[in-house]
């Protein structure tokens, strides 16, 4: 599954999900709830790029 980054370098990967944060590993980009913000900064889902 694809990776995606925030701007502030946070990496969220499918395979650990965000647990602390209600969304469990598995849990594919287009899966993740549109209120989820980056766990590091807080920054929108939108702001989310695909990781290299």
């Amino acid at each position: 599954m694809q990776k995606w980054e925030c701007p502030c370098g946070y990496i969220y990967d499918p395979e650990t999900g965000d647990p602390d944060n209600a969304v469990a590993p598995g849990t594919a980009w287009e899966d993740v709830p549109g209120k989820w913000v980056c766990p590091l900064c807080g920054a929108e889902k939108e702001s989310f790029s695909v990781a290299n």
